[in-house]
């Protein structure tokens, strides 16, 4: 029997960052797709809100495109620079939240994937983050982003787990569960177990944490809030270009195109 001991798995990126390192080359690959197809013209620019440990930086960094990222968690952000540091080209990353951050450029695309949007657990907070992304996007810039909806009404908690090697060996195992949401609250409650299995050596670590919940209606609403963006494609989680979806709620797993309209603005960016 396991023994978890209560800790913020954001405090250990080396194995938060072993569950989702996955899915890098995919994601970037369909970040390239979309704005090829629905971004601006040579794009260079790439923006991350609470970009963790900095994998997908690294990787678009290393496709050639300009990175800045920037992350609550300052254990996060050391980690993102070492893995960062003595890379070739442009990149910046600082410690900041997802309701209010300033840089003093503007970027052709940006993005938040893994559902870290509904960590915004009130409505204020998200439309100022949609608005914060807007202003840094160029006009006809995209923000690219994932998360999964809610199905209310649904009375029990569900269950993924992953597994994922480990580098020098052993492996991480990862449970999340998520139980029932609080509809008139929108929220939900998640558990993160990690077991961390290296050798003849086991630790485990909980972490619990809110959500705030969104079924397809939910999130059309909140986008049409920041009148700056244009709801252009819908995609799933398999990040497949080929597989497009509509925002009906018949799919859970969500990537939404947002784009910035084209408008005459004076502007004060470099």
């Amino acid at each position: 029997m396991t023994s978890y001991q209560p800790l913020d798995w954001y405090d250990l990126p080396q194995y938060y960052d072993a569950v989702f390192t996955a899915d890098t080359h995919l994601e970037a690959d369909f970040l390239e797709h979309v704005l090829r197809v629905f971004g601006p013209r040579r794009p260079r620019r790439v923006l991350e809100p609470a970009c963790g440990s900095g994998r997908l930086m690294r990787e678009m960094a290393r496709r050639g495109f300009d990175v800045t990222g920037f992350d609550a968690n300052p254990q996060m952000i050391a980690y993102a620079r070492d893995r960062l540091d003595g890379l070739e080209g442009a990149w910046e990353i600082q410690v900041g939240r997802l309701e209010g951050f300033r840089f003093n450029r503007r970027y052709d695309t940006a993005h938040c994937f893994v559902s870290t949007f509904k960590y915004l657990l009130t409505e204020d907070d998200a439309v100022g983050h949609l608005h914060c992304v807007s202003d840094h996007l160029c006009p006809g810039g995209l923000y690219v982003l994932g998360l999964h909806l809610t199905e209310y009404g649904v009375s029990h908690r569900t269950r993924e787990r992953w597994v994922a090697p480990l580098p020098g060996g052993g492996r991480v195992v990862c449970n999340l569960q998520i139980w029932p949401a609080d509809q008139r609250k929108r929220v939900e409650r998640v558990r993160s177990r990690l077991r961390v299995e290296r050798g003849e050596s086991l630790h485990g670590y909980d972490t619990e944490w809110l959500f705030r919940t969104y079924d397809a209606r939910q999130l059309a609403r909140l986008i049409r809030k920041e009148p700056a963006f244009e709801h252009v494609a819908t995609y799933d989680f398999s990040y497949d270009p080929d597989c497009v979806r509509e925002l009906d709620g018949e799919q859970l797993d969500v990537v939404l195109v947002l784009r910035k309209k084209r408008v005459r603005e004076e502007s004060r960016w470099r």
